[in-house]
């Protein structure tokens, strides 16, 4: 038959005739058949590879890594049904999170809601506490309660303290510092400077136990010399005992006459630092900072007796409830009485300063 009268009788034109020819040519029926099945799965898996890679493309756009959370897996099935017009059904499918979770969030409970507004007071109060210390003052009152739990309750709260940059020196030889294996073994002492509000300049002497890392005294005055330097130390003492030795810098009250001749009398070693090298006298000026960050840094003073009194229930917080993190999250006072009471030495009074005794 004529190429012309196949196609009037088949009800198709010339032209698909011949692509059928070229395509299906010197093929039997059940070959034909093959074939076209095996194009129809082809289209249907070129289908979902694309839905796969749209699948991709939307995760990586609201996510960006693998979620964990569920309210993070929550905010991202949010955006897949806004952003990307996913049914709700799809979106919970992709980010691994049941529809019922999803609409049903849960609600803190009343524990929770109370452990929450006590992390951001004492946040507040202090506000160089970092989460582990806001964990260690919440143990009595919240007992049990997991340091991981906080630290959730803490960073959903934005309390996290900025990291100060740390300026970066040239490497030097450094002398070690020599542990101290009991109380009143070695005292570090050093002076920070301050204003009242009216511009006059005050003194601060601060002296810490490197052992317990008590705060044994912090004098404040206007001006504070070697000798009375001695009468604040002969004060602390009578409370404590003398220590073993004593570490200061080379500033004029610490070599000075009458304090050279104090330690003597009392048979006290003194540990002169070398002139530019504060890092041997890293106990006190560790101390220090935190004085500055938590106390001078946080009140503005008016007067010498307003001064004395707010540094003066600083030093009683530092020792008595502030926890320590290099004596086992305790505080000061607290870990220098386990240590007495191990040693079988009589329990003292830590927290009477000169200023209280003037």
């Amino acid at each position: 038959m004529a190429v012309a009268e196949i196609c009037r009788k088949g009800g198709f034109s010339d032209a698909t005739f011949y692509k059928w020819r070229a395509k299906f040519g010197g093929m039997e029926v059940s070959d034909a058949r093959r074939l076209r099945e095996l194009e129809a799965e082809n289209a249907k898996l070129k289908s979902l590879l694309a839905e796969a890679h749209l699948d991709m493309h939307a995760l990586k756009s609201v996510l960006g890594g693998k979620a964990l959370a569920p309210q993070v897996k929550r905010e991202a099935i949010g955006q897949l049904i806004n952003q990307h017009q996913m049914s709700e059904r799809r979106a919970c499918r992709l980010v691994g999170l049941s529809r019922d979770s999803y609409r049903n969030a849960p609600e803190a409970s009343a524990q929770t809601e109370a452990l929450k507004s006590k992390i951001v007071e004492i946040a507040y109060a202090r506000r160089r506490f970092g989460y582990r210390r806001v964990h260690d003052l919440l143990r009595l009152e919240f007992p049990g309660v997991n340091h991981k739990r906080v630290y959730r309750l803490y960073s959903d709260a934005n309390l996290a303290v900025r990291k100060r940059k740390k300026a970066r020196r040239p490497p030097a030889e450094r002398m070690g510092l020599n542990i101290a294996t009991r109380v009143n073994e070695v005292w570090s002492m050093d002076f920070v400077s301050d204003s009242l509000a009216n511009g006059r300049r005050l003194k601060c002497l601060t002296v810490a136990d490197d052992f317990s890392h008590e705060a044994v005294d912090i004098a404040v005055d206007y001006g504070i010399s070697g000798q009375y330097v001695t009468r604040l130390l002969d004060q602390a003492a009578l409370f404590r005992g003398y220590p073993s030795a004593v570490r200061t810098d080379n500033g004029p009250e610490f070599t000075s006459r009458a304090f050279i001749a104090w330690a003597q009398g009392h048979g006290i070693r003194h540990i002169l630092i070398e002139p530019g090298r504060p890092m041997q006298n890293g106990y006190i000026e560790s101390f220090n900072g935190r004085f500055r960050d938590e106390c001078l840094n946080e009140h503005w003073f008016e007067t010498l007796h307003q001064a004395r009194n707010i540094i003066a229930a600083w030093r009683r917080d530092y020792n008595e409830v502030r926890p320590h993190g290099s004596i086992g999250r305790m505080p000061p006072a607290r870990f220098a009485e386990e240590h007495r009471r191990h040693a079988g030495d009589a329990p003292r009074h830590p927290t009477t300063t000169s200023n209280e005794i003037q």
